[in-house]
């Protein structure tokens, strides 16, 4: 029998020692999905399924954002290895919440909607979020309020307000996504938000602002004059 070892325990090596010297920077979307990969999948080369999920959803985040369902469904994709690849982005965003709760908001605005990107740009169904901020404009919570259909998310003024009430919120920002990528508001999205402004400011609650979260890019009713 042959002692010789499979040629991809030594890439692995190689990889991870590129990794612990210089980071997760110094590796190019497919090899650093096969250190992912190589967790759940020991044996085998994951070289070829690396690339197969970059190409099939078109990039590192799409890769670790997809559903499992989703990724099952790749040839070689097992339950365990989407386990691992969408533990790393729970992982990422609970980093990323952390960086914007109890911090003023103006002063992390840009980490906020960082935030906001990495948990909605790649759904394939809208979302509706809820930020709600203390009196110094704080998060003091962040809830996924709704979930809908491809293109329509329910939102419900009475509930949105009842919320902020319990949780005794100063202001709001409402975050939904468009998942055709774009941040364009609707006119569906700007009645909506008028509603949501006009029975919240009744109860002292200011609504700041209403950000839509695209493909890469982000509107914001504040900085359009919508709000």
């Amino acid at each position: 029998m042959s002692s010789e070892k499979p040629h991809y325990l030594g890439h692995r090596k190689r990889l991870r020692e590129r990794f612990i010297k210089a980071g997760g920077e110094a590796l190019p979307d497919y090899e650093l999905l096969e250190l992912l990969l190589a967790l759940a999948k020991p044996r085998g080369d994951v070289k070829p399924l690396a690339k197969k999920l970059l190409k099939r959803f078109g990039g590192f985040a799409a890769v670790i954002s997809a559903e499992p369902r989703e990724l099952t469904e790749v040839e070689g994709v097992a339950e365990a290895t989407a386990v691992a690849l969408k533990t790393v982005q729970a992982a990422a965003l609970r980093l990323a919440r952390e960086e914007v709760m109890a911090r003023p908001v103006i002063g992390s605005w840009e980490r906020l909607i960082a935030y906001c990107r990495m948990a909605m740009a790649h759904s394939k169904t809208e979302q509706f979020r809820l930020l709600f901020l203390d009196r110094k404009n704080a998060l003091i919570a962040d809830e996924l309020q709704q979930r809908g259909t491809v293109d329509h998310t329910p939102v419900y003024t009475r509930e949105v307000v009842k919320r902020a009430l319990d949780l005794g919120a100063s202001a709001i920002i409402m975050v939904h996504n468009h998942p055709s990528g774009d941040p364009t508001p609707s006119k569906a999205d700007i009645l909506m938000t008028r509603e949501v402004r006009d029975a919240a400011e009744k109860l002292g609650i200011v609504l700041h602002d209403h950000v839509i979260i695209g493909r890469g890019e982000h509107a914001s009713f504040k900085a359009l004059g919508l709000l």
